[in-house]
C-alpha cells in the first residue's frame, strides 16, 4: 500500500496540492485524471519521491518495492537493452552485478566464495535463473526484437527505448507501480498485451493516461485531480464521465424529486455494474459499484469545449479516387500501388504499426508533398478540413489568436468580431485570452484553435492527423462526441483507440508489405481470424 498524509505543494504561488490525503490499495488500479497542468505528473513524482512535497509525507508499507516509468531516454545509454530492464528489481540487479565482479576475480579467496554463496542464494530467490528470459519476453510483446536486446540503448530508435524503459518499469513484479502516460509510442498490439498485463497485475498501480480506452479497461478507480485535491472513485473513466455528467444534469434539473434523482443514479450504476461482468475484473469491479452510495457521485467542475462541425453544403456521392499511389519518407518506401476509393459518409481508420505511412498519404492527398507514383483526384463538391499532425510552423507569426483566426475566414461577415469570439470562446477561450500571442501558445492550446479553425471552414470532409496530440481528456472527449454526429465524411489518423471504436466504419492498416482494407468496426478488425492471420503475415 502506498499512501499520503496532508501533501501539500506550490509553485509560484499557486497550489497544486492543499492537503491531500489519499490511499492506493493493493490489487487495485488507479486511473490519476486532471486538467492539463493540474499536477498529474507531479504527484506521481512525489510519491515516488523524486520531488519532495512543500509540507506532508508520503507512507509506503515496509519492504515494499516502487517501480516508475522513467521519462530520461538518455539515462541508460551505455547499458545492453536486456540490461536496462533488468535493472527494474534493483536488489536482482545487484546480485548480478555483484556476482560478475566477484567471478571476474584473478584471486578468488575462502571469503569471496562465501560472499558468492550469499549472492547465488539471494539471486535464486529474486528469481534469477528466469530473470532473462522474462526480461526478453516482455521486451519481444512491447514490440522489442529479439536480435536488439544486446544492443546498447544509444543504438535504439527512440519509441523503441521508451517501450524499453516501459518493460523496466514493469519488471520483477514490483508491489507499486507508477505509470505516466504509459501507451505513448506503442502499437495497439502492444497496448493490448499491456492492458491484459495490468488487468492480470495483483499489485498496487496508479497511472496517468489520455488513452481513455486504456482506463476503462485496466482502471478499477479513478482519482480524481481537481481544485487542489484528489478524490477516489470505485469504477473506470466512462463510468466516472457519464456518473458526473448525470449529476450535473439532475444538479441542474431543480424541479426533480430527491426520490427520482436517487432511483435514477441507482439504475445507472446497476447499469455498469451488468457491464463490468464482461470484463475480466468482473466480480471485484462489481462489488465496487454495489457499494457505492449514491452521494459519492458528484458533477464534474471541468470545462469542456463545445466543438460541433458542421458542413456549408453536402458533397457529392463520390469524393476520392486514388490510383497506384507510391510514397517514400527519407529513402524508405512507405506504401506502394495503393488504391482507394471514397464514397460520401464515409468514416475510414488508417491504422499500423507505423502511423508515419498514413501521415505521409494525407500529406499527398493535401498537396503537401509529392508521390512516388500514382495519382489522386477529389471530387469537385468536396471542402476539406484538414488537420495536421506537423503544425508548429501554424503559430510562427506571433499574430493574437482572433487576428491568427480572421485570417483563415473565407469572406468578410458582418460582426465578423463576435462571429470570431464564438469560435474561439467554444474552445474555451473567452474574454482577453482571445488577444493572447499564438507564439506563446501551449501544445494544447494550438490544437483548440486549429479545431476553431476547422470548424468555421465548415467542411465537408474532414482529414485529422492526430487530432488529440496534447488534448486533455476533457477536449478529448468533446471531440469525440462532436465527430459523433458529423454529418460529413471522415478520414482519421489516431492512437485513441476509443476514437476509432467509436468512429470508425472501416479500417485501412499500411503495412511494409502490402494494405488492409476492410468495412468493419475496430473491434471486429482486431478479433477477426482472417485479418489476424493478414497482419502477421504482411508484419513478417
Amino acid at each position: 500500500m502506498i499512501s499520503t498524509n496532508k501533501i501539500t505543494l506550490s509553485f509560484n504561488q499557486r497550489f497544486l496540492f492543499q492537503d491531500v490525503s489519499i490511499k492506493f490499495m493493493p490489487g487495485n488500479c488507479y486511473g490519476l485524471i486532471g486538467a492539463n497542468g493540474a499536477g498529474k505528473s507531479t504527484f506521481l513524482k512525489i510519491l515516488s519521491g523524486e520531488i519532495q512535497p512543500d509540507s506532508g509525507e508520503v507512507i509506503v508499507s515496509q519492504g515494499q518495492r516502487i517501480a516508475v516509468l522513467k521519462q530520461n531516454q538518455f539515462e541508460f545509454e551505455d547499458i545492453e537493452v536486456i540490461k536496462v530492464v533488468m535493472m527494474g528489481n534493483k536488489p536482482l540487479y545487484e546480485a548480478i552485478r555483484d556476482k560478475e565482479i566477484l567471478y571476474a576475480k584473478e584471486n578468488f579467496t575462502d571469503e569471496d566464495g562465501m560472499k558468492a554463496a550469499e549472492l547465488e542464494a539471494v539471486f535464486a530467490d529474486l528469481g534469477g535463473w528466469d530473470a532473462e528470459s522474462q526480461a526478453g519476453g516482455m521486451l519481444e510483446a512491447l514490440g522489442v526484437r529479439t536480435e536488439s536486446h544486446n544492443m546498447l540503448m544509444r543504438e535504439m530508435e527512440a519509441g523503441l527505448k521508451v517501450r524499453v524503459l516501459l518493460a523496466q518499469a514493469l519488471f520483477g513484479n514490483p508491489d507499486i507501480l507508477l505509470l505516466d502516460e504509459p501507451t505513448n509510442n506503442l502499437d495497439i498490439d502492444s497496448i493490448m498485451w499491456l492492458e491484459e498485463f495490468l488487468v492480470e497485475f495483483k499489485n498496487t498501480v496508479v497511472v496517468v493516461s489520455h488513452d481513455r480506452h486504456f482506463l476503462d479497461k485496466v482502471a478499477t478507480h479513478i482519482a480524481d485531480l481537481d481544485f487542489n485535491q484528489i478524490s477516489l472513485y470505485a469504477g473506470n473513466y466512462t463510468f466516472w464521465y457519464e456518473a458526473s455528467e448525470l449529476a450535473l444534469k439532475q444538479k441542474h434539473d431543480k424541479n426533480k424529486k430527491t426520490e427520482d434523482k436517487v432511483k435514477e443514479l441507482k439504475e445507472f450504476i446497476a447499469r455498469f455494474s451488468a457491464n463490468a461482468s464482461k470484463s475480466s475484473q468482473a466480480t471485484s469491479r462489481k462489488k465496487m459499484l454495489d457499494k457505492l452510495n449514491v452521494d459519492e457521485i458528484k458533477p464534474s467542475t471541468r470545462r469542456y469545449p463545445h466543438i460541433v462541425f458542421q458542413q456549408e453544403r453536402e458533397a457529392g456521392k463520390h469524393l476520392l479516387d486514388v490510383k497506384h499511389l507510391g510514397g517514400s519518407e527519407d529513402g524508405r518506401k512507405m506504401f506502394s500501388r495503393f488504391n482507394l476509393s471514397v464514397e460520401r459518409g464515409e468514416r475510414i481508420a488508417f491504422v499500423g504499426r507505423d502511423s508515419k505511412a498514413a501521415s505521409l498519404l494525407f500529406r499527398i492527398l493535401q498537396g503537401e508533398v509529392d508521390p512516388d507514383a500514382g495519382e489522386f483526384s477529389w471530387g469537385v463538391t468536396t471542402k476539406r478540413g484538414y488537420f495536421p499532425k506537423d503544425h508548429y510552423h501554424m503559430f510562427q507569426n506571433g499574430l493574437s489568436l482572433i487576428e491568427w483566426l480572421r485570417q483563415f475566414a473565407e469572406k468578410p461577415v458582418e460582426g465578423e468580431e463576435e462571429f470570431l469570439r464564438g469560435f474561439l470562446g467554444k474552445m474555451l477561450f473567452g474574454g482577453l485570452e482571445v488577444f493572447k500571442k499564438t507564439d506563446v501558445l501551449s501544445g494544447g492550446e494550438k490544437v483548440r484553435c486549429l479545431l476553431s479553425r476547422i470548424m468555421m471552414m465548415q467542411p465537408n470532409i474532414l482529414l485529422l492527423n492526430e487530432p488529440t496530440n496534447h488534448l486533455d481528456l476533457e477536449s478529448i472527449t468533446a471531440l469525440n462526441n462532436g465527430l459523433k454526429i458529423y454529418k460529413g465524411t471522415l478520414l482519421l489518423i489516431s492512437q485513441d483507440r476509443e476514437m476509432i471504436e467509436s468512429l470508425a466504419t472501416r479500417i485501412i492498416e499500411l503495412t511494409p508489405n502490402g494494405v488492409i482494407d476492410r468495412h468493419m468496426n475496430y473491434s471486429d478488425y482486431l478479433e477477426n481470424a482472417e485479418v489476424i492471420a493478414e497482419r502477421q503475415k504482411l508484419y513478417k
